[in-house]
């Protein structure tokens, strides 16, 4: 090979006429573009006005909210959050609606798992028939099985006690939580678990160490996808639960409504309360979410 082949002078320039992909990424804006960007930005705007219209009134005092809505507070208080955490027992609320999102994902992701693994990676007879069964779990309508739980849960004498609300919440996650990691499962490399095997691993450690690991997108789509659903609930518990000890904070914003007068501003400041946790979790976990959602696109 000689050193006019390996010159830069000899590589073919572009024709003169065609741009190069730097010039054309710094093309300006379209009309396409340009609309598309409006439209984006009104949903924003859409869906941002009433999150910024609850925490500027959970400032404000009741009779400033009865007089006028929107306004900025001109003299902010935190004596509406007090009150929900404190005279409201938001703060046991809040215990609750924690205790029983956190028991009710963990237990279903801990059983879809194990469950999503062995359907995903085994040859076993019935494991289509296994999971079908699983599946079969997303076509039964949630709101229809209400009566039939409610009558299970008191033949138990679990009426009034969040253990019920995990119970039914746990069961309720299987299917869709098994459904997604399945499908996880097969994507990955089959090399990966004959590698581990080779090297001493049982099969519960390649599961445990080798695939689990590989699949934490999924889990944090599927932890994220099932804890919103159960920390917004307000039909359940308001059904299986009797004590206002045992309320959930979807439960408790109730106790802002009155016969002839509601505490809007408590009321607010509750609700800020109530998002926080979602907006803490969406924060944490985007990047998995976002890796969860697109793995396999170019595939």
């Amino acid at each position: 090979m000689t050193d006019m082949a390996l010159a830069p002078d000899a590589v073919e320039p572009a024709p003169a006429g065609t741009p190069s992909p730097a010039r054309k990424r710094r093309k300006g804006w379209t009309a396409q573009t340009v609309a598309v960007g409006i439209v984006l930005w009104l949903y924003a705007a859409v869906c941002v006005l009433p999150l910024l219209t609850m925490v500027l009134n959970s400032f404000r005092t009741h009779l400033e909210i009865a007089t006028d809505p929107w306004p900025i507070p001109s003299d902010p208080t935190v004596a509406n959050y007090v009150s929900a955490w404190t005279e409201a027992s938001f703060g046991r609320y809040a215990l609750n609606s924690v205790l029983i999102t956190i028991c009710s994902v963990a237990i279903s992701t801990a059983v879809s798992l194990p469950a999503a693994y062995a359907i995903a990676r085994w040859r076993f007879l019935g494991r289509n028939a296994l999971e079908g069964l699983f599946m079969s779990g997303l076509l039964i309508p949630f709101m229809l099985a209400i009566l039939p739980m409610f009558y299970l849960m008191d033949g138990l004498r679990l009426i009034d006690s969040p253990l019920s609300l995990i119970l039914i919440y746990s069961a309720n996650g299987i299917p869709f939580t098994t459904f997604v990691l399945v499908s996880f499962f097969r994507q990955l490399p089959g090399e990966l678990e004959e590698a581990a095997l080779l090297d001493g691993g049982g099969h519960f450690t390649v599961f445990l160490r080798v695939m689990v690991p590989l699949v934490r997108p999924a889990i944090a789509t599927v932890v994220v996808f099932r804890f919103v659903p159960i920390w917004n609930d307000f039909l359940m518990p308001l059904v299986m639960l009797r004590s206002r000890d045992n309320y959930t904070l979807g439960v408790g914003l109730t106790t802002f409504f009155g016969e002839y007068q509601n505490d809007w501003a408590s009321l607010f400041a509750g609700l800020v309360i109530t998002t926080i946790p979602l907006l803490v979790l969406f924060i944490l976990a985007t990047r998995q979410i976002i890796q969860g959602l697109t793995a396999g696109i170019g595939k």
